[in-house]
């Protein structure tokens, strides 16, 4: 694909995006910026939600985990839907009620002061890492394929790429996001359509169907090896925890929900965002299995994150699949990173300034647009130290790692506080935090050498667990 063809549809896209901005943004405030004026249609939230929970890492990694691991990430999927549900009917209806804007408000109110900065730290840590490594694996395809052959060094394709962001989101916010998103996703999933389509045809199947049940790549359950990180329980129990942790518990996704509204719209984002992704995960997955046979079919040596990129811009499938493939991919980057760099802002904003107790406005959105930009650095320079340690292996597999380690406190403090009446010694609570990902790290690991037994994804579970177990063992005497 001539790179001519790719700044232009780059340019056309962000010129989109730009105009949305330009309208979302009029007279806005840090009303706007940070809930939307709870003013947001449900629908749009919905299905804007989809395009930033799956991101670039879904749209190339997910395809090309099939290979080695075939489907066996619906597993976690599945266990998305009971995540999903325990957000609906819990985390929601305390949200809608406290009224927050930083869900992280929360913890002041159950435990104090310590357990708040905590909970908005880890996320804070959490959401940067995860942004990061979504923006690396995008940034680094358009390297690739694009600012290689201009000459182009990879921190310049880095500071653009985060420099965009922040062109359409730094007035609107997360008013801005909501609608982008809405594109973005809509052009995600018209690209994965279109890919399948043309890949199948391509193969002369007459039925996708047929052929995806009958690929040695179909299988989806795996009950034989309980010491796997792959066993069905570890997988769907992770799923429904990392769920609850990475939608529930994050304010980036949960800042979507609560522009809505009121209550009754948001769990109804919720539960129709629920339906959508699972159909959509399944697609991607089939998606892997047609781009892993196309590659093996012609010669073409791509594994991995790598799988997806090559197939697509090899030319063999044409023009079409190459523009949707680019299309596709920046959606799903962008659709992402926007809202992660609005949450960043926000909690920031809120949970460590509290700029809300500040009384003058103008004070306030000074200091948020200065944050603002110190989070777009921050970005910057995270890809950048990134992009010289990463590991040969799928970029999603990293993020599920780091999720363990980084929201198992989160998902600790929240469990402790919703299911127990217990007060803790709250300024013990960010020593607790820290000793529990070091407890489940090691535990993990005595257990693989010596048992070979893996926890897989689900060493949230266990990270949260002893979170849990160490706040009991600091509570305070009724």
């Amino acid at each position: 694909m001539n790179p001519i063809h790719i700044i232009l549809l780059i340019f056309g896209y962000f010129s989109i995006l730009i105009l949305i901005s330009f309208f979302t943004g009029k007279s806005a405030n840090n009303a706007t910026f940070f809930k939307a004026n709870s003013a947001s249609p449900w629908y749009l939230v919905a299905f804007g939600m989809i395009g930033a929970s799956l991101s670039g890492v879904t749209f190339i990694s997910v395809p090309g985990w099939v290979e080695a691991q075939s489907m066996s990430y619906m597993q976690m999927v599945l266990g998305y839907i009971v995540g999903y549900a325990v957000i609906g009917l819990v985390l929601l209806p305390l949200y809608y009620r406290l009224n927050l804007t930083s869900i992280y408000t929360y913890l002041q109110g159950r435990f104090g002061e310590y357990s708040y900065k905590t909970g908005a730290s880890f996320f804070l840590l959490s959401r940067t890492i995860g942004a990061s490594f979504r923006l690396f694996l995008v940034a680094n395809v358009l390297q690739i394929i694009l600012f290689d052959a201009l000459g182009v060094p990879f921190w310049i394709t880095v500071c653009i790429t985060i420099l965009l962001i922040w062109v359409y989101t730094f007035k609107g916010g997360i008013k801005t996001i909501v609608w982008t998103d809405t594109l973005q996703t809509l052009f995600m999933l018209i690209a994965v359509g279109i890919c399948i389509f043309i890949i199948a045809d391509e193969l002369n199947i007459s039925n996708i169907f047929s052929y995806i049940s009958e690929s040695e790549y179909s299988k989806i359950f795996f009950f034989e090896d309980v010491k796997a990180s792959n066993f069905f329980w570890k997988q769907f129990l992770a799923g429904a925890f990392i769920a609850i942790v990475m939608t529930g518990l994050d304010q980036d996704m949960m800042q979507k929900n609560l522009t809505c509204r009121n209550l009754k719209d948001a769990q109804k984002n919720m539960f129709w965002f629920t339906i959508v992704l699972v159909i959509v995960n399944f697609f991607f997955l089939a998606l892997g299995i047609l781009l892993t046979d196309f590659a093996q079919k012609n010669g073409i040596d791509a594994h991995k994150d790598a799988l997806f990129p090559m197939v697509a811009t090899s030319g063999i499938l044409g023009f079409t699949t190459a523009v949707f493939f680019i299309l596709g991919l920046i959606a799903a980057a962008y659709s992402s990173a926007d809202s992660a760099l609005t949450a960043l802002t926000t909690s920031f904003s809120i949970d460590i300034l509290e700029i809300d107790k500040k009384k003058n406005e103008t004070d306030q959105e000074k200091i948020r647009k200065q944050i603002h930009i110190l989070f777009s650095l921050v970005l910057i320079a995270t890809i950048l130290i990134f992009k010289y340690f990463i590991a040969d292996e799928s970029v999603i597999a990293k993020i599920f790692t780091f999720a363990n380690y980084t929201y198992g406190p989160l998902l600790g403090l929240y469990a402790f506080g919703l299911f127990t009446n217990y007060n803790v010694k709250d300024k013990l609570v960010p020593v607790i935090c820290l000793i529990s990902p070091i407890l489940a790290y090691l535990t993990n690991s005595l257990l693989l050498e010596i048992l070979d037994f893996d926890f897989g994804f689900a060493l949230l579970i266990l990270n949260g667990f002893f979170t849990f177990l160490g706040l009991y063992l600091i509570k305070l005497k009724k």
